[in-house]
């Protein structure tokens, strides 16, 4: 099993060029350890072998551009879990389960209004995914920018104490920001979803 990531920045058309460019930019970088390719300039797909890690994917790409655009925009992201045709050229063209899964959820999301869909053939496990991307909608629906920041250098991997360093504000402001941004309650839905994913897989 393997994840594939389906997004498309929210708002795009409404930024500024250079919100625009180095939203992009963000994103390639956080992208640029997987398989992906953008396209219409404002959609990408990603293709992530180790489906434990794809919420935590997505949820860099969602934090990073509440962050980084100031809340003016957002990326919303189809999370397919299942097989991939392992013979891929171009992501485009590739077939197997997880993108056909990843696919037609994005379309649903057109209509849902939501911002996060996780969906795999395990019809089962499809309810717990449903109430995993129904809190995470929850959460991010009430982020603000400076909650944002803080949470995506925590997702990063980093510590408290290292988030202080490299935003350069006091320990009570990051700590402020990571309880209000629901920093606890993100980092064990996390955890959940890795269990769930490496069960099912």
């Amino acid at each position: 099993m393997q994840a594939v990531l389906t997004g498309d920045i929210v708002n795009s058309t409404r930024l500024s060029s250079a919100k625009g460019k180095a939203l992009v930019k963000l994103l390639e970088q956080i992208l640029k350890p997987y398989k992906y390719e953008f396209y219409r300039g404002d959609s990408f797909q990603v293709l992530i072998k180790e489906p434990g890690s794809s919420l935590r994917i997505a949820l860099l790409c969602r934090t990073g551009a509440i962050g980084i655009t100031d809340n003016e925009a957002d990326v919303k992201v189809s999370i397919g879990l299942g097989d991939v045709d392992e013979r891929i050229k171009t992501l485009g063209s590739a077939k197997g389960e997880a993108f056909i899964l990843s696919g037609r959820a994005f379309d649903e999301l057109e209509k849902s209004g939501s911002r996060l869909v996780i969906s795999a053939e395990n019809t089962l496990a499809n309810i717990s995914l449903q109430v995993i991307s129904d809190y995470i909608n929850s959460i991010y629906s009430r982020m603000t920018s400076k909650q944002a920041k803080v949470i995506f250098e925590l997702l990063k991997g980093g510590l408290q104490q290292d988030v202080v360093k490299r935003l350069k504000k006091s320990k009570s402001t990051i700590s402020q920001h990571a309880n209000s941004g629901r920093w606890t309650e993100i980092e064990k839905i996390l955890n959940q979803y890795e269990l769930l994913a490496k069960a099912m897989g």
